[in-house]
């Protein structure tokens, strides 16, 4: 396959809505490291304040927006190269947030004269899902492909990195207890790397009459269970602990509860695993996949007992 034209994004106009959390943040990184100029769109543009310090002067703008007020959306949009959402949410109105408003964006773009749009769904999105979460998505899909037949849809896994809010929930938890209980424990995961999530948003947005109206699923190269996972965190700390699997009706009935670490809803997703199917994923891409082993023990150093300066792996925390 050709490589990816790393230079086809320079001085070109991305809008990304949703760019101030986790995985926005490296999307934005990637882009401006392209060359590009971005436009970061958010209910509270100030939280991509320190993005600024990645940008040479006018490369970045931010601008105070909501991809439900769809009015404003033509002019949000105006002048773009490119339009990426990456806009999603666990609870509220997903039929609006997943569905009417993306599709809104969608043709906004379209009208305006956006080359490419960037659809970023998730994997397991599907129409007949029970889970609300799952099935607008899914619906959000065909209603963005609808509006802007040449986009392109990534459905990522789960998206793991250094600052994520997966992985270090996990270590935080087994740095702090001897025995844990494990939601799911059969579940299988197939994590990304936010870097190569990142440089595939860049790649369909670089060649959208390559990339545009097809879907890609974003996972790593190894397939891992729940249980597999926090023993690995739990190796790479230096830290012998005791994994509890839950069985299905309790990890149900805690979901249930308030204040808990996982909704009924994540809990049946997670239930369902979060593996590739077969569509065409990050090497169609032009992206090599790294796994987690590659990073592991590196940003486990702060959780270990004494940190740099703690005892080997494998001794007991």
């Amino acid at each position: 396959m050709a490589d990816i034209d790393n230079t086809a994004l320079s001085g070109k106009l991305v809008v990304l809505f949703g760019g101030t959390g986790f995985f926005g943040a490296h999307i934005a990184q990637e882009l401006l490291a392209r060359g590009a100029r971005l436009r970061i769109v958010a209910r509270h543009p100030e939280r991509a304040y320190r993005l600024k310090t990645l940008a040479n002067l006018g490369q970045l703008q931010l601008v105070r927006g909501d991809l439900t007020d769809t009015a404003r959306l033509p002019l949000i949009v105006s002048w773009a190269d490119a339009v990426v959402n990456l806009v999603g949410a666990f609870a509220g109105n997903l039929d609006t947030l997943h569905v009417k408003a993306p599709a809104a964006l969608a043709a906004a773009a379209q009208a305006e004269g956006a080359a490419a749009f960037v659809q970023v769904s998730a994997n397991g999105a599907d129409t007949h899902s029970p889970v609300d979460y799952a099935r607008t998505k899914a619906e959000g899909e065909a209603a963005v492909l609808a509006a802007f037949p040449a986009a392109t849809v990534l459905r990522p896994s789960v998206i793991f990195g250094p600052d994520d809010a997966f992985i270090n929930l996990f270590a935080g938890l087994i740095a702090g207890f001897p025995v844990l209980p494990v939601f799911a424990s059969e579940a299988r995961l197939q994590p990304v790397f936010v870097d190569d999530a990142a440089a595939a948003v860049a790649a369909a947005i670089a060649e959208p009459g390559r990339f545009g109206g097809r879907t890609y699923e974003l996972v790593g190269p190894e397939v891992v269970t729940m249980l597999g996972l926090n023993q690995q965190i739990a190796a790479a700390q230096g830290r012998n602990r005791q994994f509890i699997e839950l069985p299905d009706a309790v990890s149900g009935l805690i979901a249930v509860l308030p204040g808990t670490p996982i909704s009924r809803d994540q809990l049946a997703l997670l239930k369902a695993g979060n593996v590739g199917t077969g569509l065409p994923g990050l090497k169609a891409l032009g992206v090599t996949a790294r796994p987690l082993g590659l990073f592991l023990d590196r940003w486990m150093v702060r959780f270990r007992k004494h940190g740099r300066f703690g005892d080997k792996r494998g001794l007991a925390g």
